[in-house]
């Protein structure tokens, strides 16, 4: 299941499933419903009987006494200061004592709030409200497991949980996780395990999980393929293996991880060393790059000798990789499948030294396809390939992202680590953002071909996972640099992501040519909605983020030591009090209107609707009845210029991708109505 809908009394809502989060998408059956709106209260219940907790928004009302307010919310709390955008992503997010996130079914509710028509917001009316459930949990498909990591070093969230300069590893190669790593913006300290678990999200719990599976089982082995490998607790287990004779490991040495004779040696150079020492039995490790590299990464497990699943992905094995970059990790439990991995790995093993030799193999030569449980086709390819083969899959990739133009609603959504690379698939996604039959949203690495939204125009996005000078406005707290690693280390394009010929290209590939004919990669093609819809869902949580990273590129004064509320006051970021932020996204002109038609399963073309239907009672008037009721302060004239109540249009809104704090929701009696179950 992809997504549910909900609809009734104006207002739509979606609810699409990810991995362990949820996107959320609302719109109305009318323009007119936008007038005097102040914005969207968001909460949710995490599980049966569960009280309801309010979405927090980074912005809040300049004078919220003028508001109608809960008193006992903060006034930051989205029931006081309601969201400006018609979608949000909720991540749900663990407490710093070690509370784990919780995984079950979520109850989402959705309300429009209403400005007086004098900007003063009026109290909530539950009957406007919009209220669906789905599954919040990891993504799991058949014998199909997705994991992504979370990374966002740089956001306000991992400064929330461990300040602006924590420590992400120690310079030793091998070091105890569970020892302290920093202190947290309150005087707690926390461990290197405890960083490790947020940034490495579900990618990180599905690694650990398999490889304490094949130790804890006398009767599993697995094969490894590695490229960069210095994480302490994967190398402790891939060394408890070795000891146990269950293990076999092609490691990269290209310059990058192998260092000359003489010289310091690198972190895979001492993990050779160690896996050395330490094998029995029929324990291998063998060194080699192909042509460049030997970049896959993944994981064949075995019983009794015989492959039964396979983890696969574009994370590496690594602290960088597994917790700085976002990453993807897909498992596969199919014999069929694991058996065609394991044959190319027993390939590899001698293919590995033999620079593009294996591109003349039958195998490199062939598109495998499975069809899986839920699944309708899964295609896989291993490289190196000859020069024609590898243009043959990347114009491939091309020509889908292209085939997205003739759709109705046509989307690609793509994080790709360097667009900038030679290739028909880069240099198709360099341009996209152009065409602007497609919705497109995708980010990059590297700086080249950069596009931040422009308002009035449908051009499609592609922002940098590299911003160079990040300077935040107030309230917003600063954030690290990754300096010269990467923070966008996926590999993954999505065309088409809501209907039913969906597909995503994924896995270790940089879907650049010479890449494709000089290293060992896997570059898989699932074909289905629901996998392509948690892949767009991590699209979007990066683009929109970085998006407002990008957009904050200058060097900045330096901020006086003073509360949040007094920098805000002092830079006038606040909430707008009238209904201009809606305009983008109702002016079919722009590409916030396509999003929210796409996101929001509206037909195009609702950009230009006008008037109410006839005989619908506006929602405006009818809150306004309740307005006697409400009991707040008598508006006065603002001190601050009128100037500064107006630096703050939802376009400068962050796109923050979790809800680092909550507060409890009064519980409103919302009816749920026309409730649809999509994609089962």
């Amino acid at each position: 299941m992809a997504f549910k809908t909900a609809t009734g009394n104006g207002l739509s809502l979606t609810a699409y499933q990810g991995d362990f989060k949820t996107l959320l998408a609302y719109s109305f059956d009318d323009k007119s419903r936008t007038k005097n709106l102040a914005g969207f209260t968001i909460s949710f219940a995490a599980g049966k009987g569960a009280q309801p907790e309010y979405i927090f928004n980074n912005l809040r009302f300049e004078r919220p006494g003028v508001h109608a307010q809960v008193a006992t919310a903060p006034a930051n709390a989205s029931i006081n200061a309601p969201i400006h955008k018609f979608r949000w992503l909720h991540v749900p997010s663990g407490q710093q004592s070690g509370a784990a996130p919780v995984q079950g079914n979520y109850t989402y509710t959705v309300t429009p709030r209403y400005f007086d028509g004098k900007g003063s917001m009026l109290a909530i009316d539950p009957t406007l409200s919009a209220s669906v459930d789905i599954d919040v949990v990891p993504f799991v498909k058949g014998k199909l497991q997705l994991g992504m990591t979370r990374g966002f070093m740089q956001s306000q969230a991992f400064v929330r949980h461990f300040g602006p300069h924590a420590l992400v590893r120690p310079k030793d190669y091998i070091y105890d996780t569970s020892k302290q790593a920093g202190t947290d913006p309150q005087g707690k300290p926390f461990t290197y395990a405890s960083e490790y678990e947020w940034m490495g999200f579900t990618a990180r719990t599905i690694i650990f999980s398999w490889l304490d599976e094949v130790i804890a089982n006398e009767k599993l082995s697995v094969d490894v393929f590695a490229y960069d490998l210095n994480e302490p607790d994967v190398v402790d287990r891939l060394l408890k293996l070795a000891a146990s004779g269950r293990i076999r490991i092609i490691l990269d040495n290209a310059s990058l991880h192998h260092a000359p004779s003489g010289k310091p040696p690198k972190p895979e150079d001492k993990f050779e060393q160690m896996f050395k020492k330490a094998k029995t039995g029929e324990a291998q490790i063998v060194r080699g790059k192909f042509a460049s590299f030997s970049h896959d990464k993944v994981f064949i497990v075995k019983q009794g000798g015989t492959p039964v699943k396979v983890l696969t992905g574009s994370t590496n094995f690594s602290v960088t990789g597994m917790y700085v970059n976002a990453n993807h990790v897909i498992t596969i439990d199919n014999a069929d499948v694991a058996a065609q991995y394991a044959k190319v790995f027993d390939d590899a093993l001698t293919f590995v030294n033999e620079g593009t030799a294996y591109a003349k193999t039958p195998d490199a030569a062939k598109t495998f396809s499975w069809a899986l449980p839920g699944i309708s086709k899964l295609e896989i390819t291993y490289s190196p390939h000859t020069n024609a083969d590898a243009q043959n899959i990347l114009g491939g990739i091309a020509k889908r992202v292209e085939q997205e133009a003739t759709e109705s609603q046509g989307n690609v959504f793509f994080a790709v680590m360097d667009v900038s690379s030679s290739g028909t698939a880069t240099a198709e996604l360099l341009k996209v953002h152009a065409n602007q039959k497609i919705f497109s949203y995708g980010i990059t690495d590297t700086t080249k071909g950069i596009e931040l939204y422009k308002p009035g125009s449908a051009e499609g996005v592609l922002v940098t996972g590299k911003p160079a000078k990040t300077f935040l406005p107030p309230p917003f707290d600063q954030v690290p640099g990754v300096g010269l690693g990467h923070q966008v280390h996926h590999k993954f394009v999505v065309c088409g992501f809501n209907r039913s010929d969906a597909v995503v290209y994924c896995g270790s590939s940089n879907l650049a040519q010479g890449g494709e004919q000089k290293n060992g990669d896997n570059l898989l093609a699932i074909h289905d909605p629901d996998v392509a819809t948690a892949f767009a869902i991590e699209a979007v949580s990066l683009v929109d983020h970085f998006q407002f990273l990008d957009k904050s590129q200058r060097p900045g004064t330096k901020v006086k030591v003073a509360s949040k509320l007094q920098q805000a006051t002092d830079a006038g970021w606040f909430l707008s009090t009238d209904d201009k932020w809606t305009n983008p996204y109702y002016d079919s002109s722009d590409l916030k209107c396509l999003d929210r038609e796409l996101f929001a399963n509206v037909g195009s073309g609702s950009g230009e609707k006008a008037a109410s239907p006839k005989g619908t009672v506006s929602p405006v008037k009818k809150a306004a009845a309740k307005k006697a009721a409400v009991k707040k302060a008598p508006v006065k004239k603002s001190s601050v210029k009128k100037s500064s109540a107006k630096k703050s249009p939802v376009r400068r809104t962050p796109a923050t991708n979790t809800a680092a704090k909550r507060t409890p929701a009064k519980k409103a009696p919302v009816k749920k109505s026309k409730v649809k179950s999509k994609r089962k």
